[in-house]
Protein backbone atom coordinates (compact mmCIF):
# COMPACT_ATOMS: atom_id res chain seq x y z
CA UNK A 1 0.00 0.00 0.00
CA UNK A 2 1.37 3.66 -0.65
CA UNK A 3 2.04 6.05 1.86
CA UNK A 4 -0.60 8.96 1.08
CA UNK A 5 0.70 12.28 1.08
CA UNK A 6 0.37 14.66 3.42
CA UNK A 7 -2.83 15.83 4.21
CA UNK A 8 -4.98 18.48 6.15
CA UNK A 9 -6.41 15.55 8.09
CA UNK A 10 -5.89 12.12 8.71
CA UNK A 11 -8.77 9.83 8.79
CA UNK A 12 -8.37 6.57 10.88
CA UNK A 13 -10.71 3.97 12.85
CA UNK A 14 -9.59 3.10 16.36
CA UNK A 15 -10.99 0.81 18.44
CA UNK A 16 -13.91 0.94 15.75
CA UNK A 17 -14.76 4.81 16.02
CA UNK A 18 -13.72 6.85 13.23
CA UNK A 19 -11.21 9.77 13.82
CA UNK A 20 -10.42 12.85 12.20
CA UNK A 21 -6.76 14.10 13.36
CA UNK A 22 -4.34 16.74 11.76
CA UNK A 23 -1.72 15.51 10.03
CA UNK A 24 1.02 17.33 12.20
CA UNK A 25 3.89 14.95 10.33
CA UNK A 26 3.49 13.19 14.55
CA UNK A 27 3.55 9.31 15.23
CA UNK A 28 0.21 6.88 15.52
CA UNK A 29 1.49 6.83 19.06
CA UNK A 30 1.61 10.75 19.22
CA UNK A 31 -1.85 10.57 17.65
CA UNK A 32 -3.50 7.72 20.32
CA UNK A 33 -2.00 8.96 23.32
CA UNK A 34 -1.92 12.90 23.20
CA UNK A 35 -4.75 13.44 20.29
CA UNK A 36 -7.33 10.32 21.87
CA UNK A 37 -5.99 9.96 24.97
CA UNK A 38 -5.51 6.50 24.83
CA UNK A 39 -3.29 5.38 28.13
CA UNK A 40 -3.11 1.58 27.82
CA UNK A 41 -0.45 2.15 24.67
CA UNK A 42 2.47 3.01 26.64
CA UNK A 43 5.72 4.97 25.98
CA UNK A 44 8.79 3.01 26.62
CA UNK A 45 11.36 4.02 24.55
CA UNK A 46 10.12 6.80 22.20
CA UNK A 47 11.23 7.35 19.26
CA UNK A 48 13.41 4.15 19.54
CA UNK A 49 10.90 1.87 18.99
CA UNK A 50 12.57 -0.71 20.50
CA UNK A 51 10.70 -2.12 23.77
CA UNK A 52 7.26 -2.92 22.26
CA UNK A 53 5.32 -1.04 25.04
CA UNK A 54 3.11 0.86 22.41
CA UNK A 55 2.24 -2.05 20.17
CA UNK A 56 -1.20 -1.78 18.51
CA UNK A 57 -2.74 -3.71 15.42
CA UNK A 58 -3.30 -2.41 11.82
CA UNK A 59 -5.33 -4.05 10.29
CA UNK A 60 -4.93 -6.95 12.07
CA UNK A 61 -1.07 -6.74 12.18
CA UNK A 62 1.30 -5.93 15.36
CA UNK A 63 2.98 -2.64 14.72
CA UNK A 64 4.88 -0.62 17.15
CA UNK A 65 3.48 3.05 17.33
CA UNK A 66 5.97 5.51 18.70
CA UNK A 67 7.91 4.44 15.07
CA UNK A 68 5.16 4.49 12.91
CA UNK A 69 4.03 8.12 11.11
CA UNK A 70 0.21 8.56 11.66
CA UNK A 71 0.02 9.47 7.92
CA UNK A 72 1.40 5.74 7.26
CA UNK A 73 -2.02 4.42 8.39
CA UNK A 74 -4.58 7.09 7.25
CA UNK A 75 -7.74 5.48 5.89
CA UNK A 76 -6.43 1.91 8.10
CA UNK A 77 -7.68 0.46 11.11
CA UNK A 78 -5.94 0.74 14.74
CA UNK A 79 -6.89 -1.37 17.35
CA UNK A 80 -5.46 -1.10 20.69
CA UNK A 81 -6.13 -2.95 23.99
CA UNK A 82 -8.93 -0.73 24.55
CA UNK A 83 -10.49 -1.95 21.04
CA UNK A 84 -10.14 -5.81 22.13
CA UNK A 85 -13.08 -7.86 22.17
CA UNK A 86 -14.17 -7.63 26.28
CA UNK A 87 -14.33 -11.15 26.73
CA UNK A 88 -10.67 -11.41 24.65
CA UNK A 89 -9.36 -8.78 27.32
CA UNK A 90 -10.66 -10.67 30.14
CA UNK A 91 -9.37 -13.79 29.48
CA UNK A 92 -5.71 -12.22 28.99
CA UNK A 93 -6.07 -10.87 32.19
CA UNK A 94 -6.87 -13.73 33.92
CA UNK A 95 -4.29 -15.68 32.45
CA UNK A 96 -1.35 -12.71 33.32
CA UNK A 97 -2.94 -13.11 37.11
CA UNK A 98 -3.48 -16.47 37.10
CA UNK A 99 0.67 -16.99 36.17
CA UNK A 100 2.04 -13.68 37.41
CA UNK A 101 3.34 -12.55 34.25
CA UNK A 102 2.36 -9.11 35.15
CA UNK A 103 4.36 -7.21 37.59
CA UNK A 104 4.44 -3.53 36.99
CA UNK A 105 2.56 -3.93 34.00
CA UNK A 106 4.08 -1.06 32.08
CA UNK A 107 5.08 -3.58 29.27
CA UNK A 108 2.07 -5.71 29.43
CA UNK A 109 -0.49 -3.60 27.38
CA UNK A 110 2.19 -3.81 24.39
CA UNK A 111 2.33 -8.00 25.23
CA UNK A 112 -1.40 -8.60 25.21
CA UNK A 113 -1.45 -6.78 22.19
CA UNK A 114 0.84 -8.86 20.19
CA UNK A 115 -0.49 -12.06 21.85
CA UNK A 116 -4.38 -11.55 20.56
CA UNK A 117 -2.66 -10.74 17.25
CA UNK A 118 -0.68 -13.85 16.86
CA UNK A 119 -3.81 -15.67 18.06
CA UNK A 120 -6.19 -14.18 16.04
CA UNK A 121 -3.72 -14.15 12.59
CA UNK A 122 -5.00 -15.88 9.75
CA UNK A 123 -1.65 -17.66 9.43
CA UNK A 124 -2.09 -19.36 13.20
CA UNK A 125 -3.87 -22.56 13.77
CA UNK A 126 -3.56 -25.21 16.34
CA UNK A 127 -2.41 -25.81 19.85
CA UNK A 128 -0.81 -22.73 21.45
CA UNK A 129 2.90 -22.92 20.64
CA UNK A 130 4.92 -21.81 23.18
CA UNK A 131 7.97 -21.23 20.87
CA UNK A 132 5.81 -19.26 18.44
CA UNK A 133 5.19 -16.96 21.49
CA UNK A 134 8.75 -16.50 22.51
CA UNK A 135 9.95 -15.75 19.53
CA UNK A 136 7.42 -12.79 19.23
CA UNK A 137 8.40 -11.70 22.58
CA UNK A 138 11.80 -10.53 20.69
CA UNK A 139 9.88 -7.33 19.86
CA UNK A 140 9.51 -6.67 23.72
CA UNK A 141 11.54 -5.91 26.86
CA UNK A 142 10.44 -6.68 29.69
CA UNK A 143 12.28 -6.15 33.08
CA UNK A 144 10.28 -7.50 35.58
CA UNK A 145 8.80 -11.27 35.07
CA UNK A 146 11.74 -13.17 33.33
CA UNK A 147 9.77 -14.23 30.12
CA UNK A 148 8.78 -17.50 31.70
CA UNK A 149 5.37 -16.47 33.56
CA UNK A 150 4.98 -14.24 30.27
CA UNK A 151 5.18 -17.33 28.56
CA UNK A 152 2.90 -19.39 31.11
CA UNK A 153 0.10 -16.65 30.52
CA UNK A 154 0.21 -17.72 26.72
CA UNK A 155 -0.57 -21.17 27.77
CA UNK A 156 -2.93 -20.15 30.56
CA UNK A 157 -5.17 -18.28 28.11
CA UNK A 158 -9.24 -19.77 28.04
CA UNK A 159 -8.58 -21.50 31.05
CA UNK A 160 -7.51 -19.55 33.26
CA UNK A 161 -9.62 -18.80 36.60
CA UNK A 162 -11.33 -15.76 37.57
CA UNK A 163 -9.21 -13.26 39.96
CA UNK A 164 -9.52 -14.20 43.63
CA UNK A 165 -11.38 -10.35 44.93
CA UNK A 166 -9.30 -10.87 48.07
CA UNK A 167 -5.84 -9.49 46.62
CA UNK A 168 -4.55 -8.50 50.37
CA UNK A 169 -1.71 -11.38 50.34
CA UNK A 170 -1.17 -10.18 46.82
CA UNK A 171 -0.67 -6.70 47.28
CA UNK A 172 1.50 -7.05 50.76
CA UNK A 173 4.07 -9.50 48.46
CA UNK A 174 4.16 -7.36 45.45
CA UNK A 175 4.89 -4.55 47.41
CA UNK A 176 7.91 -6.61 49.78
CA UNK A 177 9.32 -7.66 46.61
CA UNK A 178 9.36 -4.29 44.13
CA UNK A 179 9.87 -1.89 47.35
CA UNK A 180 7.47 0.42 46.58
CA UNK A 181 3.58 0.38 46.70
CA UNK A 182 2.17 -2.36 44.10
CA UNK A 183 -0.95 -2.95 42.46
CA UNK A 184 -2.36 -6.10 41.46
CA UNK A 185 -5.05 -7.93 39.24
CA UNK A 186 -6.57 -7.36 35.77
CA UNK A 187 -6.40 -3.60 35.87
CA UNK A 188 -2.69 -4.10 35.71
CA UNK A 189 -2.57 -6.37 32.96
CA UNK A 190 -4.87 -3.79 31.10
CA UNK A 191 -2.56 -0.76 31.80
CA UNK A 192 -4.22 1.15 34.40
CA UNK A 193 -1.57 0.63 36.74
CA UNK A 194 -1.63 4.36 37.76
CA UNK A 195 1.47 5.83 35.85
CA UNK A 196 2.05 9.34 36.45
CA UNK A 197 2.27 9.94 32.55
CA UNK A 198 -0.90 8.46 32.30
CA UNK A 199 -2.82 10.32 35.05
CA UNK A 200 -1.49 13.61 33.82
CA UNK A 201 -4.10 16.79 34.20
CA UNK A 202 -5.74 18.31 30.51
CA UNK A 203 -4.06 21.54 29.72
CA UNK A 204 -0.86 20.11 31.05
CA UNK A 205 2.39 21.75 30.07
CA UNK A 206 4.93 19.10 29.29
CA UNK A 207 8.88 19.34 30.10
CA UNK A 208 11.79 17.56 29.18
CA UNK A 209 15.30 17.71 29.75
CA UNK A 210 16.68 19.79 27.19
CA UNK A 211 20.24 18.40 27.58
CA UNK A 212 21.82 21.47 29.11
CA UNK A 213 20.63 21.05 32.17
CA UNK A 214 17.04 22.69 31.83
CA UNK A 215 13.64 21.92 30.81
CA UNK A 216 12.09 22.18 27.04
CA UNK A 217 8.62 22.70 27.08
CA UNK A 218 5.80 22.06 24.84
CA UNK A 219 1.93 21.39 24.84
CA UNK A 220 2.51 17.47 23.57
CA UNK A 221 5.58 15.21 24.68
CA UNK A 222 6.38 15.35 20.64
CA UNK A 223 6.16 19.41 21.00
CA UNK A 224 8.40 19.86 23.87
CA UNK A 225 11.01 16.68 22.38
CA UNK A 226 11.15 19.30 19.10
CA UNK A 227 12.07 22.16 21.25
CA UNK A 228 14.17 20.15 23.38
CA UNK A 229 16.33 19.17 19.64
CA UNK A 230 15.49 15.33 20.61
CA UNK A 231 16.97 12.73 18.49
CA UNK A 232 16.96 8.95 18.88
CA UNK A 233 19.96 7.34 21.18
CA UNK A 234 22.25 5.11 18.79
CA UNK A 235 24.59 1.59 20.11
CA UNK A 236 27.91 1.87 20.21
CA UNK A 237 30.40 -0.72 18.93
CA UNK A 238 32.57 0.24 21.78
CA UNK A 239 32.88 -2.51 24.75
CA UNK A 240 31.49 -1.83 28.63
CA UNK A 241 35.51 -2.21 30.27
CA UNK A 242 35.32 -2.16 34.02
CA UNK A 243 36.82 1.18 35.13
CA UNK A 244 38.37 -0.19 38.62
CA UNK A 245 41.52 -2.39 38.72
CA UNK A 246 41.36 -5.68 41.39
CA UNK A 247 43.10 -4.67 44.44
CA UNK A 248 47.13 -6.19 44.70
CA UNK A 249 46.79 -9.53 47.04
CA UNK A 250 46.76 -13.31 47.24
CA UNK A 251 42.83 -14.06 45.96
CA UNK A 252 41.58 -17.23 45.30
CA UNK A 253 39.08 -15.41 43.57
CA UNK A 254 38.78 -11.97 41.72
CA UNK A 255 35.57 -9.65 39.85
CA UNK A 256 35.41 -7.22 37.63
CA UNK A 257 32.42 -5.03 36.75
CA UNK A 258 31.07 -2.75 34.52
CA UNK A 259 28.27 -0.07 34.62
CA UNK A 260 24.78 -1.44 34.43
CA UNK A 261 21.51 -0.11 33.52
CA UNK A 262 18.78 -0.85 35.54
CA UNK A 263 16.85 -0.80 32.18
CA UNK A 264 13.36 -0.23 33.79
CA UNK A 265 10.45 0.92 31.06
CA UNK A 266 7.79 2.65 33.14
CA UNK A 267 8.66 5.70 32.05
CA UNK A 268 10.22 7.88 34.32
CA UNK A 269 7.75 11.15 35.04
CA UNK A 270 6.15 13.39 37.46
CA UNK A 271 3.18 15.78 37.08
CA UNK A 272 2.17 19.02 39.52
CA UNK A 273 -0.24 21.63 40.11
CA UNK A 274 0.47 25.29 40.64
CA UNK A 275 1.22 25.10 44.67
CA UNK A 276 0.39 21.42 45.07
CA UNK A 277 2.48 17.90 45.51
CA UNK A 278 3.91 16.31 42.83
CA UNK A 279 3.05 12.57 41.71
CA UNK A 280 4.98 10.03 42.49
CA UNK A 281 7.20 9.00 39.49
CA UNK A 282 7.61 5.62 41.43
CA UNK A 283 3.12 5.00 40.93
CA UNK A 284 3.15 1.13 40.04
CA UNK A 285 6.71 0.51 39.83
CA UNK A 286 10.00 0.84 41.96
CA UNK A 287 12.67 -0.05 39.40
CA UNK A 288 14.17 -1.82 41.88
CA UNK A 289 15.02 1.28 43.39
CA UNK A 290 16.59 2.80 40.49
CA UNK A 291 13.82 5.76 40.83
CA UNK A 292 14.15 6.59 44.07
CA UNK A 293 16.45 9.84 43.31
CA UNK A 294 14.29 11.29 40.21
CA UNK A 295 14.35 14.50 39.29
CA UNK A 296 10.86 14.54 38.17
CA UNK A 297 8.96 15.74 40.96
CA UNK A 298 10.91 18.53 42.20
CA UNK A 299 11.41 19.50 38.52
CA UNK A 300 7.50 19.30 38.04
CA UNK A 301 6.59 21.24 41.63
CA UNK A 302 8.90 24.49 40.28
CA UNK A 303 7.97 24.19 36.56
CA UNK A 304 4.02 24.48 37.84
CA UNK A 305 4.72 27.34 39.87
CA UNK A 306 6.65 29.16 37.81
CA UNK A 307 4.18 29.03 35.01
CA UNK A 308 1.19 29.01 37.02
CA UNK A 309 -0.37 25.20 35.42
CA UNK A 310 -0.08 21.79 35.62
CA UNK A 311 3.24 20.80 34.31
CA UNK A 312 4.08 17.48 33.63
CA UNK A 313 7.75 16.26 33.50
CA UNK A 314 8.77 13.26 31.17
CA UNK A 315 12.37 11.91 31.64
CA UNK A 316 13.55 10.14 27.49
CA UNK A 317 14.77 6.84 27.61
CA UNK A 318 18.33 8.49 26.16
CA UNK A 319 18.06 11.02 29.46
CA UNK A 320 17.32 8.19 31.55
CA UNK A 321 20.23 6.63 30.09
CA UNK A 322 22.87 9.32 30.54
CA UNK A 323 21.69 10.72 34.46
CA UNK A 324 19.78 7.43 35.83
CA UNK A 325 21.34 5.95 39.01
CA UNK A 326 23.52 3.10 37.75
CA UNK A 327 24.79 -0.65 39.48
CA UNK A 328 27.84 0.52 40.22
CA UNK A 329 30.76 -1.14 39.07
CA UNK A 330 33.13 -3.13 41.54
CA UNK A 331 36.76 -4.63 41.63
CA UNK A 332 37.93 -7.05 43.85
CA UNK A 333 39.60 -10.13 45.40
CA UNK A 334 39.00 -12.91 48.20
CA UNK A 335 40.54 -15.60 49.73
CA UNK A 336 38.98 -18.95 50.93
CA UNK A 337 38.89 -17.70 54.75
CA UNK A 338 36.33 -14.74 53.52
CA UNK A 339 38.90 -12.01 53.56
CA UNK A 340 39.48 -9.69 51.29
CA UNK A 341 39.24 -5.95 49.34
CA UNK A 342 36.49 -4.70 47.19
CA UNK A 343 36.96 -1.32 45.12
CA UNK A 344 33.76 0.06 44.53
CA UNK A 345 33.07 3.52 42.65
CA UNK A 346 32.12 5.81 45.46
CA UNK A 347 28.11 4.77 45.94
CA UNK A 348 26.34 5.98 49.64
CA UNK A 349 25.52 3.25 51.72
CA UNK A 350 27.37 0.59 49.61
CA UNK A 351 30.06 0.04 51.85
CA UNK A 352 27.46 -1.24 54.58
CA UNK A 353 25.42 -3.18 52.00
CA UNK A 354 28.79 -5.24 51.58
CA UNK A 355 29.46 -5.41 55.56
CA UNK A 356 25.75 -6.90 55.89
CA UNK A 357 26.54 -10.11 54.53
CA UNK A 358 30.85 -9.86 53.95
CA UNK A 359 32.43 -8.38 56.83
CA UNK A 360 35.56 -10.13 55.78
CA UNK A 361 35.70 -8.08 52.79
CA UNK A 362 37.55 -4.17 52.85
CA UNK A 363 35.54 -1.96 51.28
CA UNK A 364 37.49 0.93 49.14
CA UNK A 365 35.22 3.83 47.82
CA UNK A 366 37.13 5.07 44.74
CA UNK A 367 36.23 8.49 42.42
CA UNK A 368 35.89 7.44 39.04
CA UNK A 369 34.21 9.84 36.12
CA UNK A 370 30.58 8.47 35.12
CA UNK A 371 26.97 8.06 35.98
CA UNK A 372 25.46 8.17 39.10
CA UNK A 373 25.14 5.26 41.24
CA UNK A 374 23.09 3.39 43.85
CA UNK A 375 23.01 0.93 46.60
CA UNK A 376 19.14 1.45 46.48
CA UNK A 377 19.41 -0.98 43.07
CA UNK A 378 18.77 -4.94 43.66
CA UNK A 379 21.12 -6.20 45.88
CA UNK A 380 23.94 -3.62 44.65
CA UNK A 381 27.12 -4.16 46.50
CA UNK A 382 26.36 -6.98 48.32
CA UNK A 383 25.55 -9.39 45.68
CA UNK A 384 28.75 -8.72 44.22
CA UNK A 385 29.97 -10.04 47.32
CA UNK A 386 28.26 -13.08 47.17
CA UNK A 387 29.36 -13.89 43.91
CA UNK A 388 32.92 -13.37 45.05
CA UNK A 389 32.96 -15.06 48.43
CA UNK A 390 31.32 -18.18 46.38
CA UNK A 391 33.95 -18.94 43.46
CA UNK A 392 36.83 -17.90 46.51
CA UNK A 393 35.44 -20.73 48.34
CA UNK A 394 34.67 -19.15 51.64
CA UNK A 395 30.90 -19.97 50.37
CA UNK A 396 30.55 -23.31 49.15
CA UNK A 397 27.93 -23.85 46.16
CA UNK A 398 24.34 -24.22 46.86
CA UNK A 399 25.08 -22.90 50.06
CA UNK A 400 21.98 -20.78 51.26
CA UNK A 401 22.81 -16.88 50.73
CA UNK A 402 20.81 -14.86 53.21
CA UNK A 403 20.62 -11.17 52.51
CA UNK A 404 20.38 -8.43 54.89
CA UNK A 405 16.64 -8.85 55.94
CA UNK A 406 17.34 -12.39 56.61
CA UNK A 407 15.53 -14.29 53.94
CA UNK A 408 17.48 -17.69 52.22
CA UNK A 409 17.73 -18.71 48.94
CA UNK A 410 19.94 -21.36 47.34
CA UNK A 411 20.61 -21.97 43.94
CA UNK A 412 21.64 -24.42 41.29
CA UNK A 413 22.54 -23.49 37.55
CA UNK A 414 23.20 -25.53 35.04
CA UNK A 415 23.41 -26.05 30.62
CA UNK A 416 19.45 -25.34 30.18
CA UNK A 417 17.90 -25.13 33.63
CA UNK A 418 17.71 -22.46 37.28
CA UNK A 419 16.57 -24.25 40.02
CA UNK A 420 15.95 -21.94 43.01
CA UNK A 421 14.98 -22.44 46.94
CA UNK A 422 13.67 -19.52 49.00
CA UNK A 423 12.76 -18.77 52.48
CA UNK A 424 11.55 -15.28 53.44
CA UNK A 425 8.64 -15.75 55.73
CA UNK A 426 5.11 -16.26 55.07
CA UNK A 427 4.64 -16.47 51.82
CA UNK A 428 1.32 -14.76 51.25
CA UNK A 429 0.72 -15.35 47.55
CA UNK A 430 2.95 -17.76 46.23
CA UNK A 431 2.06 -16.54 42.38
CA UNK A 432 3.54 -13.30 42.63
CA UNK A 433 6.32 -14.39 45.27
CA UNK A 434 7.00 -16.91 42.44
CA UNK A 435 6.99 -14.21 39.38
CA UNK A 436 9.30 -11.86 41.56
CA UNK A 437 11.32 -14.79 42.24
CA UNK A 438 11.79 -15.35 38.77
CA UNK A 439 11.99 -12.31 37.71
CA UNK A 440 15.42 -11.78 39.55
CA UNK A 441 16.47 -15.25 38.86
CA UNK A 442 16.35 -14.06 35.04
CA UNK A 443 18.00 -10.54 35.95
CA UNK A 444 20.76 -12.17 37.52
CA UNK A 445 21.71 -14.78 34.72
CA UNK A 446 21.17 -11.78 32.62
CA UNK A 447 23.59 -9.85 34.78
CA UNK A 448 26.34 -11.97 34.88
CA UNK A 449 26.53 -13.42 31.29
CA UNK A 450 25.41 -10.65 28.94
CA UNK A 451 24.73 -7.25 30.69
CA UNK A 452 26.96 -4.08 30.85
CA UNK A 453 27.09 -0.03 29.99
CA UNK A 454 30.00 1.46 27.65
CA UNK A 455 30.46 4.28 29.42
CA UNK A 456 34.13 6.55 28.16
CA UNK A 457 37.13 8.04 30.49
CA UNK A 458 35.39 11.00 30.70
CA UNK A 459 32.38 8.98 32.03
CA UNK A 460 29.89 9.42 29.17
CA UNK A 461 27.53 7.03 28.44
CA UNK A 462 27.33 5.83 24.66
CA UNK A 463 24.88 2.54 24.84
CA UNK A 464 21.54 4.61 24.83
CA UNK A 465 19.37 2.35 23.30
CA UNK A 466 17.30 -0.33 25.37
CA UNK A 467 18.61 -3.41 23.14
CA UNK A 468 22.43 -1.66 24.37
CA UNK A 469 22.04 -3.30 27.50
CA UNK A 470 22.46 -6.52 26.94
CA UNK A 471 18.95 -8.03 28.67
CA UNK A 472 18.96 -11.53 27.86
CA UNK A 473 15.78 -12.69 25.65
CA UNK A 474 12.66 -15.31 26.05
CA UNK A 475 13.84 -17.90 23.66
CA UNK A 476 17.67 -17.55 25.55
CA UNK A 477 16.57 -17.88 28.82
CA UNK A 478 16.94 -21.09 31.02
CA UNK A 479 14.15 -22.61 32.47
CA UNK A 480 13.31 -21.42 35.96
CA UNK A 481 11.56 -23.15 39.03
CA UNK A 482 11.14 -22.25 41.99
CA UNK A 483 10.20 -23.95 45.32
CA UNK A 484 9.02 -21.85 48.00
CA UNK A 485 9.75 -23.47 51.40
CA UNK A 486 7.09 -23.01 54.27
CA UNK A 487 7.62 -20.25 56.88
CA UNK A 488 5.26 -18.70 59.25
CA UNK A 489 7.56 -16.30 60.20
CA UNK A 490 7.50 -12.28 59.76
CA UNK A 491 7.16 -11.83 55.67
CA UNK A 492 10.36 -10.12 54.08
CA UNK A 493 11.49 -9.51 50.44
CA UNK A 494 12.69 -12.62 49.20
CA UNK A 495 13.83 -12.16 45.54
CA UNK A 496 16.97 -9.73 46.47
CA UNK A 497 18.41 -13.06 48.04
CA UNK A 498 17.05 -16.00 44.94
CA UNK A 499 19.17 -12.58 42.93
CA UNK A 500 22.30 -12.98 44.92
CA UNK A 501 22.36 -16.57 44.57
CA UNK A 502 21.73 -17.36 40.84
CA UNK A 503 23.66 -14.60 40.56
CA UNK A 504 26.61 -16.81 42.27
CA UNK A 505 25.72 -19.69 40.84
CA UNK A 506 25.58 -18.69 37.45
CA UNK A 507 29.14 -17.07 38.14
CA UNK A 508 30.67 -20.21 39.09
CA UNK A 509 28.81 -22.21 36.19
CA UNK A 510 30.33 -19.82 33.53
CA UNK A 511 34.31 -20.65 35.03
CA UNK A 512 34.41 -17.42 37.27
CA UNK A 513 35.59 -15.69 34.69
CA UNK A 514 37.11 -12.14 36.36
CA UNK A 515 35.58 -9.93 33.82
CA UNK A 516 31.54 -9.32 33.95
CA UNK A 517 30.00 -9.79 31.88
CA UNK A 518 30.98 -13.35 30.94
CA UNK A 519 29.56 -13.20 27.60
Amino acid sequence: METPGPTDVLHLTVDGVGVEVPDDGGTLLDVLRDRIGIRSVKDGCSPQGQCGCCTVLVDGQARVSCVTPARRVSGRTVTTLDGLDPEVRTAWAEAFCATGGSQCGFCTPGIVVRFAGLRAGADYAGIPDRDRAARALHAHLCRCTGWQTVLEAWEAYGSAPPVDSDRGPAIRRATLEGRTSQAVGPEVVLGRGGFAADTVPEGSLVAVPDGRGGWAMGDTPAAARQVAGKVPGRRTPAAAIPPLDVPDGDWDAEIRTSWVEPAYLETDASWCVPGGEPASPLANGGAFGAKLGSEAPAAARSLANEHGCPVVVLVSREDSVLTGAKRPPVAGGARADGTGRLRVVRTPGIAEAVAAVAPGLKVEEVDVPGPPTSANLRAAGWAEAVVLLTGSGAMAPGQPVVSPEGAEATAVVDHDAIRVTVRCGEPLDEVVLRSYCIGAAHMAWSWITSEGLSVDDDGVVHDLTVRSFGIVRATETPTITVEVLADDGLPVNGSDAVFAAVAAATWCHRGCSPELPTG
